[in-house]
């Protein structure tokens, strides 16, 4: 079977197999929490509107399995004795042995349902009640899962690998990199300070950019096509930030006459790169299924950069005008 760490923080273990051609396998460890746990497949990532194996030992050291629709965030609204997981019929079972629960199940069909696993625990001490209804979860996860690689990419709770290299990307090329075009435009005033901050803030924004980009590189071995797009940009914004660290070093003087071609360079180059940055930026939200909260705040960020620069735009024509 192949066998994968499905959460590292819970110690869940998932062992499966396709034994025949419309047959699979799927065992799921945990240590036992005194409670339920759960394993199911969804469309996007999200539980709800997904379908989910719940397994839990009861009062009698019972094992109990019962599928479960999860069709909104309210106990009262997850389903028991619903769903569309094709398990075939008396193939699965829970049991405890040395302080882990084994949910073990079957399927019958060519795929499974969804590349997007998701993971739950219950609360300690707490089990579905006599109406079956699923008690809120204590922890969860979601993943991504190649089956054929046994690859997996954690999409849910901790800050794993696909956080990492979203945040890499935010702070460097979404966040520092915008704000050093900005120090660069609107605080030439304090000389020589504007340079050396703007220097600092694009060089640390292009360090943890290309720690992004590194790190998107080793998550794409799970083969996973859908993020091609997200790749294509990525590696186009390491382009245009590579040249624009080349256009450094061969900065020519001030005086030069072919100083006025190299600051369009530098401007567009840069404005390119922000822009995809930004582009890129929402899209990996996107598909990492993260919160609304993250695009929503990220957004807030943006406008409220755009009102800066708008505020700061009317201050400088004003100036100039005056002159």
């Amino acid at each position: 079977m192949n066998c994968l760490t499905a959460w590292n923080s819970e110690s869940f273990i998932l062992r499966y197999i396709r034994s025949e051609l419309n047959l699979w396998s799927f065992v799921l460890s945990a240590p036992d929490p005194s409670s339920f746990i759960a394993f199911g497949f969804s469309t996007d990532g999200a539980m709800v509107g997904s379908s989910a194996l719940v397994g839990w030992i009861n009062g009698s050291g019972m094992g109990i399995v019962k599928q479960y629709y999860l069709s909104d965030t309210r106990s009262s609204q997850c389903l028991p004795d619903q769903g569309n997981i094709p398990v075939m019929k008396e193939k699965s079972l829970i049991i405890s042995h040395s302080s882990h629960l084994y949910l073990a199940f079957q399927l019958n069909s060519t795929q499974p349902l969804s590349r997007h696993l998701i993971f739950a625990v219950g609360p300690k001490n707490t089990w579905p009640e006599s109406n079956n209804f699923l008690p809120a979860h204590r922890n969860k996860i979601s993943i991504s899962l190649n089956y054929d690689t046994g690859v997996s990419l954690e999409n849910g709770n901790g800050f794993g690998v696909v956080r990492r290299h979203g945040m890499m990307g935010l702070i460097g090329w979404g966040v520092l990199m915008p704000m050093g075009v900005m120090v660069a435009r609107y605080l030439k005033g304090w000389e020589p300070n504007w340079f050396y901050t703007h220097t600092c803030m694009q060089g640390i924004g292009f360090g943890l950019g290309v720690g992004a980009v590194i790190a998107g590189f080793g998550l794409s071995k799970a083969g996973d096509q859908s993020v091609s797009s997200h790749k294509s940009l990525g590696i186009s914004i390491l382009v245009f930030g590579s040249l624009q660290v080349m256009a450094f070093l061969v900065r020519p003087g001030k005086t030069s006459k072919v100083r006025r071609y190299w600051n369009w360079y530098h401007w567009y180059v840069g404005r390119a790169a922000i822009v995809c940055a930004m582009v890129n930026i929402f899209h990996g939200f996107s598909l990492a299924h993260e919160a609304n909260s993250f695009t929503i705040g990220y957004g807030i960020f943006l406008g409220f950069l755009a009102l800066v620069s708008l505020v700061m735009e009317i201050r400088m024509w004003i100036n100039n005008n005056n002159n």
